[in-house]
């Protein structure tokens, strides 16, 4: 069975998914579509990457995936270096197909794509109106069935590239930013386990976040390890620095998001105490 995943943000208050969904099964046999989400923020090409880097791996080589976020292809006759592109992304086994517009440059690995297909025919009389129904769709549907990526356009070694924030070093200080907050408010942060464990050293450390009242001073490794509503730090399934409230639902003023102040892009720094400082002699005569 073929898997499509959808990652857009047509929402789910409109006809537009089902429509979407419609098409597809109505061009292709033994077809499984998985939605990844259809929340993402407008044109948000970051937050689209983001949520397709935290499943890729999940899925079986063949999967198609199709990102549906400022999607619409740009042709500037002028100046071609303005041009915006559908593409198609073979990595690791697996086929991405969207529009040229930053999004393939913020996938995990994409320096090692096996192929890039840039899709340059726009034949059809509403391509470029509708360029989900008659270039994407036809695209995915292609793949599908087996087609050839050299007869479904042109290879290329070229896609434009995007730079989102990253953290920031400097001695025994990581300075992360949050890049998600997800239903629970559980806020995530850029900050990697493998950043963690290469900046601290196995040394003590401090999480301070935007409101200096707050902050954490150890990793824990589930939302149990501290009492229902309080904070806690851990690295998820990802990797990622998530700052969490134990069964706080964000929605109902208890999650992480609300409660610590924080939002998107917002800072939040892991200050690190090496051996021997004022902190860890105190915490001697505290034993």
């Amino acid at each position: 069975m073929q898997i499509i995943t959808l990652t857009t943000d047509l929402g789910l208050s409109d006809h537009y998914v089902a429509a979407l969904k419609g098409q597809l099964y109505g061009s292709l046999n033994n077809v499984q579509v998985v939605d990844i989400s259809h929340d993402v923020q407008a044109f948000n090409i970051a937050q689209t990457a983001f949520f397709l880097n935290n499943v890729f791996d999940d899925f079986p080589k063949g999967t198609i995936h199709f990102l549906g976020v400022d999607a619409l292809p740009k042709i500037n006759i002028g100046n071609p270096s303005l041009n915006l592109y559908p593409l198609v992304m073979k990595l690791r086994g697996q086929y991405i197909v969207g529009c040229d517009n930053g999004v393939f440059s913020l996938i995990n690995d994409y320096q090692d794509a096996e192929m890039l297909i840039r899709i340059d025919d726009f034949s059809a009389k509403l391509a470029l109106r509708h360029p989900t129904k008659y270039i994407y769709l036809p695209t995915i549907q292609k793949i599908a069935e087996g087609v050839d990526l050299n007869e479904i356009g042109e290879v290329t070694t070229d896609l434009k590239k995007v730079f989102t924030t990253q953290p920031i070093l400097t001695v025994d200080l990581i300075k992360g930013a949050v890049i998600h907050i997800d239903k629970y408010g559980n806020v995530i942060t850029n900050i990697t386990e493998k950043l963690f464990n290469e900046v601290g050293k196995g040394n003590p450390f401090t999480i301070y976040f935007k409101n200096a009242r707050y902050f954490i001073e150890t990793i824990s490794t589930n939302y149990h390890d501290v009492p229902t509503a309080e904070k806690l730090a851990l690295f998820n399934e990802n990797g990622f620095l998530e700052i969490a409230i134990n069964k706080g639902v964000s929605g109902n003023g208890g999650g992480a998001g609300p409660l610590l102040g924080l939002n998107v892009n917002d800072i939040v720094r892991m200050e690190f105490h090496p051996k021997g400082s004022k902190d860890n002699i105190e915490s001697l005569f505290n034993n």
